[in-house]
């Protein structure tokens, strides 16, 4: 059967996420979304120009979202990056551009048939993932959101450099909005075997900085480059690709939690059928309260971006 994936939003993260499917062969077929015309057809040129020297060839429609019908995944990857360049650092900036048009296109899938499952990058993304199920009347565990999956590696990488071991040594989470009220469960993280409070004690660590840095690091990607790409786009390639090849991966993304009534960023089994598990952590007081916070500036969000 072939695998069939579409880009909506040929900016700088989903030409990216484009470019990551086409150069290792993960799709068979690939549709290319984008309201500028001349910038869609030029990266499906591109890209086509390059396969003569890539080991996969993979076939590239531009523009037709009558092709949704049949694909497996949707990766939404539309947005206004400027919106994004605000003394706050906050991922809501982009919500008035991003609501009007993710309900735009999310109408335009749900008329093309599509029965595959989404995978939302555009931010706020979980406010967005909400969206997106809202507008498709997509099962809740059929639209997802990248969320802390990026944070959470972000989290690895600062714990790693600190420690100078690799990150994938480290594991655990940060949990909440894809945003500035997310938080790292600390509870949940390991290093080579060792719960992090005892590392931190060994080592002198100073787990709010290091949260911190877990929070912050987009942003300083963000100011050196005025976007983030290669991260983000990872994040969602494997996202798109665990849903795929049914790979049935405990990852953080942004999923419908029925006890806080919102999408929001918790461990969840991810395979064919989108959500196919969701997970329960054992954390501590404080970071239920720090998550209960979380997820209600998410829904209070949410609400503001359907009041017109």
């Amino acid at each position: 059967m072939a695998r069939k994936m579409a880009v909506i939003g040929m900016g700088n993260v989903g030409s990216t996420v484009a470019h990551y499917i086409v150069a290792n062969g993960f799709a068979d077929d690939l549709v290319l979304i984008d309201t500028r015309e001349a910038k869609v057809i030029a990266d499906a040129t591109d890209f086509q120009d390059a396969m003569p020297n890539l080991p996969y060839h993979t076939n590239i429609f531009v523009n037709d979202y009558s092709l949704l019908k049949d694909a497996d995944v949707i990766i939404s990857a539309l947005g206004n990056i400027k919106l994004q360049d605000n003394p706050t650092d906050d991922r809501f900036a982009e919500l008035p551009f991003t609501r009007v048009e993710v309900r735009k296109v999310a109408k335009q899938i749900k008329e093309s048939g599509f029965t595959g499952k989404i995978v939302a990058i555009t931010n706020p993304v979980d406010v967005i993932t909400s969206i997106y199920q809202e507008v498709t009347g997509l099962p809740k565990n059929h639209v997802l959101g990248t969320g802390t999956l990026l944070d959470s590696a972000r989290m690895k990488r600062a714990v790693a450099q600190r420690l100078n071991i690799d990150p994938r040594s480290v594991v655990g989470y940060n949990l909440g909005e894809h945003g500035n009220s997310q938080f790292t469960a600390w509870s949940t993280v390991r290093v080579l075997g060792k719960p992090i409070t005892e590392i931190a004690k060994e080592k002198n660590l100073d787990l709010d900085a290091l949260d911190n840095e877990a929070k912050v690091g987009g942003h300083r990607v963000f100011h050196g480059k005025k976007y983030t790409n290669y991260g983000v786009a990872t994040a969602a390639v494997l996202l798109a690709n665990t849903i795929v090849n049914n790979a049935l991966t405990e990852l953080p993304v942004s999923n419908y939690r029925e006890e806080y009534g919102t999408y929001l960023s918790y461990p969840a089994i991810v395979g064919r059928d989108g959500i196919v598990e969701q997970l329960e952590l054992e954390l501590t007081e404080e970071e239920l309260k720090k998550l209960q916070i979380s997820a209600d500036y998410i829904k209070t969000k949410y609400t503001e971006s359907r009041e017109d």
